[in-house]
Order: C-alpha cells, then structure tokens, then sequence
C-alpha cells in the first residue's frame, strides 16, 4: 500500500493522509517501516530472552509521547533507517538463523500493514512477540491474529489524568484493558516449550514510576479482577528519568526500594504470577544502542 488517506491505525484516530515517507499524525511516520536496532536481546524477561536471546527489532516513532521514555531517541527523535517489507522479512529469517527463541518487535503498531506484509512474505518458524505501549485498538490486534504467538504489552496507567499527563494518551486505563482483552482472547493460556520458553501467552509489564505506586497497584488489581491468572505480570523496577521527565520533579528520580516492594508485595496479595526484577536493572547501560548498524539483517537472505 502506497498512501493511506485516512489513518485510524492507533486509538489517535488521526483520520490524516500517510504516505510511504511522511505522514501528520500523532506519531509523525509514514507507512514504511522505519528500524534503529535489529539483533538478539537478552533484556527481556527469562522465559522470553532465554540463554539464546530474543530477537528484537526496535522500530521508530511511537503512537505515545511518554515524557520519560528510555528509548526517546528512537519514539520521539525518530533515529532509523528506512526498510521495506522484504527487508523486514529479511530480518526474521537473519535473526531466526542466529538462533534466537522468538522474533521481536518492538513498538510497531503504527507499522501495522508494513507488519502483515511482511509476514505475507515470511512467516517466521519461530515465535512471533509483539511488545506494546498497550495503547491499541481492537481493530488492529484483530488483523494481527494468526501471526502473533506472544503479546507482551505495557498497562502503563490506571488514572487516565495520569496518562494524559505525561504520554498524551486520552482514555489510556480502558482502551488498554480492551486491547489486552483481545491479546488474551488470541494467545489463550501460557504454554513453553521443553526449556521454559514462551511460546503462547500474553504478558503484561507494570511500569512502576517514582510517587506513583498507588496508580500502579491499582493497575494489578484491574489485572486480577479481569485476567486472574490467564496472564502473567511483569512489574518492573527499571526507571531511570530519560527523555523529558527532567521537567517533572516528581518523577525526576529513581524508585526506592520501599517503592518497589509495596507494589510487589501488593501484587503477592493478589496472587499473581509473573516476574519481578532487581532495582540494578535502573540503569542506562540496559538502553541498547540505537546505531542503526544492522544492515547486514535488512539485505542477507
């Protein structure tokens, strides 16, 4: 598809023209793919990085504007290259032949037809995850079925002020509740394979930011009352201010400890399953380095 005229791809709803190169809406991007990091990623969670890694490809431009985003340079800056989807394509098999457990892809879903084009082209042997903001509309995830294995999407606010707040997204707590609704309703239950390796599932990462553990306890509840334990969490301890939450003191720092124990520790209460981290994790040098130097994964085949 060369030119979309009216693009509703996100919960924007922009409504504006794409074409292949630019495009006006809310995330700024034309339809062609635009990638600043394609390789293996052991960051992820245990079941997804493996001892193998998860084949990641970090895609430009983003549908939120999260004022304290680690990957700014890339969903904000726009740092990439431009690809097609046959270099897309490229890209799963390059990376399926180095060995990793899954293919990746990191903040796509403003590449929606891009993405099934691709998979048109090459569909991966191996697990396909789609890594989301959470911030999706049902029509889109449906068009996905069949080609993700793995969701594995952010529930980044229970208070909508908040989310507007610092990722300028209206209506964030229900329109990634349904997102994550549809998420499930595709993967059904977790499954692994013989080595503990996700193959099928959805799981959600809770962000927790600094003076804001009410917002994120209150997200787990949501995801007790509405998913019990058809999903794992993720509740992660990474923050470090990046981007522009230099501008809002309440957030300008780290999380505590205590911070991060009251939200765990509420999350023990609910019995939910999932995957804590160490608070070391809150550190830069776990930001990849947005290069662009993975051509070699667009052209070989």
């Amino acid at each position: 598809m060369d030119t979309i005229e009216k693009c509703n791809a996100c919960p924007h709803h922009c409504g504006v023209k794409r074409t292949q190169l630019e495009g006006n809406g809310f995330c700024k991007m034309g339809l062609k793919p635009k990638v600043a990091r394609v390789g293996p990623h052991y960051w992820e969670e245990p079941c997804i990085s493996g001892n193998k890694g998860s084949g990641a490809i970090f895609f430009s431009g983003c549908t939120l504007k999260c004022v304290f985003c680690q990957n700014y340079e890339i969903s904000a800056n726009h740092v990439g290259v431009f690809i097609t989807p046959e270099q897309l394509a490229n890209c799963y098999r390059n990376l399926e032949r180095q060995g990793v457990h899954n293919i990746n892809l990191v903040s796509a879903s403003h590449f929606i037809e891009a993405i099934i084009e691709s998979f048109k082209i090459y569909r991966p042997k191996i697990p396909v995850l789609y890594n989301t903001s959470g911030y999706e509309t049902v029509e889109s995830l449906k068009r996905l079925e069949g080609y993700v294995d793995i969701y594995l999407p952010d529930f980044k606010f229970s208070d909508n002020r908040l989310a507007l707040k610092y990722s300028s997204a209206y209506n964030y707590s229900n329109v990634a509740l349904a997102a994550i609704k549809e998420m499930v309703r595709q993967t059904g239950d977790i499954t692994y394979d013989e080595n503990g390796i996700i193959q099928k599932g959805t799981i959600v990462r809770v962000l927790v930011l600094p003076n804001h553990t009410k917002d994120a306890m209150a997200v787990l509840s949501t995801i007790r009352a509405h998913f019990g334990s058809k999903v794992l969490v993720s509740i992660m301890g990474q923050y470090v201010p990046s981007g522009e939450a230099y501008k809002y003191e309440e957030i300008n720092r780290k999380i505590t400890e205590e911070e991060y124990d009251e939200v765990v520790d509420h999350a023990i209460d609910l019995d939910l399953d999932g995957f804590t981290q160490d608070l070391s994790a809150a550190d830069e040098e776990y930001i990849p380095n947005f290069d662009c130097s993975s051509s070699d994964y667009f052209f070989n085949t």
